[in-house]
């Protein structure tokens, strides 16, 4: 049923709460009819949507909760006002905002004679309607009738009088106490939500005292105890509320207000006064409580209040050799002090034996003018009094540090990152007793002081101040180039905890240069010397002090450079140029080689024929095989290496003939020609240069084949060695020179076809395998699974140049007849017999690498700790050949 009616007073709460809201999809249409235009049409582009706008201002509008229905807030509504001609007046909107309309609102009147208004009541929804409106409320053929009410004046029963339920049918008296009862519990929840507080309380009983804080013995979780409770309640309530909480206390309970800190847990006051509100003493939510008996904790008396609170600092110490992390100067370490404690108490504390304190609220890594010096005086104030707090920084000097400070300006004299602790050792002495001693010095300090500080602490005689040098000691325990007295530690490059060595002799000047040197690249066949001599020294200068000192004589005798490898490597052939010149450095390594060096654009080559050497008979001695056995080739061999016949070991059939002098320019012919003039083995004829092939010698055999355009070899052929196994027996016959043309393909296809053709064998019976002299292995050629493309879906041409065979020239290949040996295993005796002396020298090296370690009493236990590395592989880059 619909109706109007004007000036109804309405009751029940809920009907209030269902006249202040609109549904939201009506409220677009209600805005056009006023406005006559659309939301999306004018307002669309400033405020986004309908809906989205209304959400987006929370502290105006209000949704229903299943958000269908919003209206205004009580702050925000417009109260509304009517003009002599019944019509309602709003309040002008704000700048910049949308203009509402609070006409399904329910008026608030002033003035009950302000006027009359009208009501729409539609079954259980009543909202306020303007006369204007009624009209188009009631048409069409929703409305069959209207019903209109007036307010009129009722006598009520005496038995009425003071009884609002009055007639009121029972099932709406439910309704009305069951809306009254949510609310009343709506009202309640929102109160405690608004002054509820979450206190967490901390058990004694699950707490301990040390390092000056409490902390839990437990895990947190039953350390702790949450307890909500409204802020309005006293300390009597709270303390009643703890006390039903833990039923099983016994004795007195005390309650103190506690706060973490980065020591631990610390109490302040207690909470006194049963009759105080919560709020009133300053309980905030979250606040932490302690409840124990207001005496001591696990036994532990526990002092309380701020003045007594525990302050986290951090100590730092100079690091002593092999203290302290990579790079660290200092020793760090945290320790924790009441704020009442007196610096006297905190110096005996942290150095017994005297010292000075030193303080910085920067931290360890600032200047050391921020470093302050605690003065005597004051000894007898608190930590509290001196400013330290969380965080800050005391630095402890023994009492031989002090040259460090200046106590004067009360400021240290050198920054603090420039302290340093050194080692010295003593070396002087010749019996095994070992003398160290650890000092520290400044990145400013000089050698010649550190020295003569090194003396008088080993208590040596004074006198050996002038017949010594410190040298530092590398990791395994040589003795490094002696360090020039006038260089500071920070031009030496010593680094933090290094270790020196105090020896005999006087350390160069700054204008000398030491250096190691040995004759020959074998250390097991001349030790290592050492020399000192003048920068401006020429290399022929240079070498003539050598070899007077290493007793040789001769001029046949030339300077090299130490590789990587430590080998002989580049030759020093500008005799008269001074050394600094060269940019030899101080603790470089030289090598006195044997022989002259050429004149400049020459190249000296020692060359080697390879003698050819027949199959070795059936039944011959394994071991005799292994020393005999050589790449079979009638070549010659050339080692651009200049390296000495005598220092060349090799297991190949090598004869030296001598060495050569010829121009760099020289073409491989004149190299050949001149060859041929070395006296050669007996046995070998060589009519005409272009009998001969030139290899280089790569790992103590044939290397790379020499190539010109004049040879009989074109650049898409490959020479080969081929070799047939004997059937039945593990070995094979002589091997034979094998050209294959790779123009069209390389591929384990062709090459099986060449080797078959070469024996005139068929194809299929034919094995073959490559043979690594390096690993003493065989691998058999056969093919392999094909990479497919993704894109095209075509096989990658297999190439026997790239892995896992990379062929090459001079490559051996091993050939098995299927015919009359069927197996298929292509090793040799000789093969086995050199593995295992490969396995022997491996384990012997090892063996001797421990023995080593444990000889080294002072790096033993440095080198047990370092974890031990996988053992070196050679690595082999291979690149396609392009030619």
């Amino acid at each position: 049923m619909k109706g109007l009616y004007t000036d109804f007073e309405l009751k029940s709460d809920n009907v209030k709460e269902e006249a202040k809201q609109i549904p939201v999809d009506q409220l677009g249409q209600k805005l056009l009819e006023k406005k006559g235009v659309s939301w999306n049409k004018k307002y669309r582009k400033q405020y986004g949507a309908l809906r989205k706008y209304l959400q987006n201002h929370p502290q105006i509008f209000q949704f229903s909760p299943d958000e269908n229905k919003v209206g205004l807030k009580a702050k925000h509504k417009l109260p509304f006002k009517s003009d002599s001609r019944g019509r309602d007046l709003q309040s002008p909107p704000q700048k910049n905002e949308v203009q509402w309309n609070s006409e399904k609102e329910p008026a608030r009147l002033r003035d009950s004679s302000a006027g009359c208004h009208w009501f729409d009541l539609n079954d259980s929804k009543v909202q306020p309607i303007k006369e204007k409106d009624i009209e188009k409320q009631f048409q069409g053929k929703e409305s069959a009738y209207m019903l209109f009410y007036r307010k009129s004046q009722l006598k009520r029963p005496h038995e009425a009088r003071g009884n609002p339920r009055y007639q009121i049918p029972e099932h709406l008296l439910n309704e009305m106490n069951a809306a009254n009862t949510e609310l009343q519990k709506k009202r309640a929840e929102c109160d405690s939500a608004n002054n509820g507080i979450d206190l967490h309380l901390h058990l004694s009983s699950c707490y301990k005292f040390h390092h000056g804080a409490l902390h839990p013995s437990r895990t947190w979780k039953e350390s702790v105890v949450d307890l909500t409770i409204d802020r309005r309640k006293t300390l009597g309530e709270l303390r009643q509320s703890v006390f039903q909480m833990l039923e099983c206390w016994e004795g007195d309970m005390i309650l103190s207000i506690a706060k973490p800190l980065p020591a631990g847990l610390h109490l302040y006051q207690i909470l006194d006064g049963d009759e105080l509100t919560l709020d009133g003493v300053g309980l905030a939510d979250g606040a932490d409580i302690f409840v124990w008996n207001g005496k001591e904790v696990g036994g532990t008396k526990v002092m309380t209040g701020p003045d007594h609170e525990p302050v986290v600092v951090n100590i730092l110490r100079l690091a002593e050799y092999n203290e302290g992390g990579k790079g660290q100067h200092f020793t760090e370490s945290q320790h924790v002090f009441s704020r009442s404690t007196k610096l006297g108490d905190l110096r005996r504390a942290l150095a017994p034996s005297g010292g000075i304190m030193l303080k910085n609220g920067s931290g360890p890594d600032k200047e050391g003018k921020n470093w302050e010096v605690f003065r005597e005086e004051d000894m007898k104030e608190t930590v509290k009094s001196v400013g330290l707090t969380d965080g800050c920084s005391v630095l402890i000097l023994d009492s031989h540090d002090q040259s460090f400070v200046n106590v004067s300006s009360g400021n240290l004299t050198a920054f603090t990152y420039d302290i340093s602790w050194l080692q010295v050792q003593n070396f002087c002495r010749t019996d095994d007793e070992e003398q160290h001693v650890k000092m520290t010095a400044t990145i400013e300090t000089v050698m010649s002081d550190i020295k003569t500080k090194a003396i008088r602490e080993l208590q040596l005689e004074e006198e050996l101040a002038n017949d010594s040098c410190l040298r530092p000691v590398s990791g395994n325990g040589k003795l490094l180039s002696p360090v020039p007295e006038d260089y500071t530690v920070k031009e030496a490059e010593l680094k933090m905890g290094s270790l020196l060595g105090l020896c005999h002799g006087k350390a160069p000047a700054s204008t000398q240069l030491f250096l190691y040197f040995m004759v020959g690249s074998d250390q097991n066949a001349s030790p290592e010397m050492e020399i000192v001599v003048e920068e401006t020294a020429s290399v022929k200068e240079c070498l003539n002090l050598m070899l007077e000192k290493s007793g040789l004589s001769g001029d046949n005798w030339h300077l090299r450079r130490v590789d990587w490898c430590y080998e002989a490597g580049e030759a020093l052939s500008q005799e008269n140029a001074t050394l600094k010149e060269l940019n030899v450095c101080r603790g470089d390594t030289l090598v006195i080689t044997e022989g002259k060096l050429p004149a400049k654009g020459f190249l000296k080559i020692p060359v080697w024929w390879l003698k050819p050497s027949s199959h070795k008979k059936h039944g011959e001695n394994a071991q005799d095989q292994v020393n005999g056995m050589t790449c079979k080739m009638d070549a010659l061999q050339v080692s651009p290496a200049g390296d000495a016949p005598e220092y060349l070991h090799t297991d190949t059939d090598l004869c030296y003939a001598g060495s050569l002098e010829i121009a760099g320019e020289a073409s491989l012919e004149d190299l050949k020609m001149q060859a041929m003039t070395l006296p050669c083995c007996p046995e070998q004829i060589v009519p005409l240069p272009s009998f001969l092939r030139a290899w280089t010698v790569d790992s103590k055999r044939p290397g790379k084949l020499l190539r010109n355009n004049k040879q009989r070899l074109n650049p898409q052929e490959l020479l080969l060695r081929v070799q047939m196994g004997i059937p039945g027996e593990r070995d094979y016959y002589g091997s034979t020179d094998l050209v294959w043309d790779i123009s069209k393909e390389c591929t384990t296809w062709a090459l099986r076809q060449r080797v078959a053709s070469h024996y005139g064998l068929p194809v299929d019976k034919t094995e073959i395998a490559k043979y690594f002299p390096e690993r003493l292995e065989w691998l058999p050629i056969s093919s392999w699974t094909q990479q497919m493309s993704k894109r095209k879906r075509k096989k990658k041409q297999e190439s026997l140049q790239s892995a896992p065979y990379h062929l090459k020239d001079g490559d051996i290949i091993g050939v098995k007849n299927l015919l009359l040996d069927d197996t298929k295993d292509f090793s040799t005796v000789r093969d086995d017999v050199g593995k295992e002396k490969q396995r022997q020298l491996a384990l012997g090296k090892k063996k001797s690498r421990q023995a080593e370690r444990l000889q080294e009493p002072v790096f033993s236990e440095e080198k047990l700790n370092i974890k031990h590395r996988k053992p070196e592989v050679a690595l082999s880059i291979n690149v396609g050949v392009f030619r």
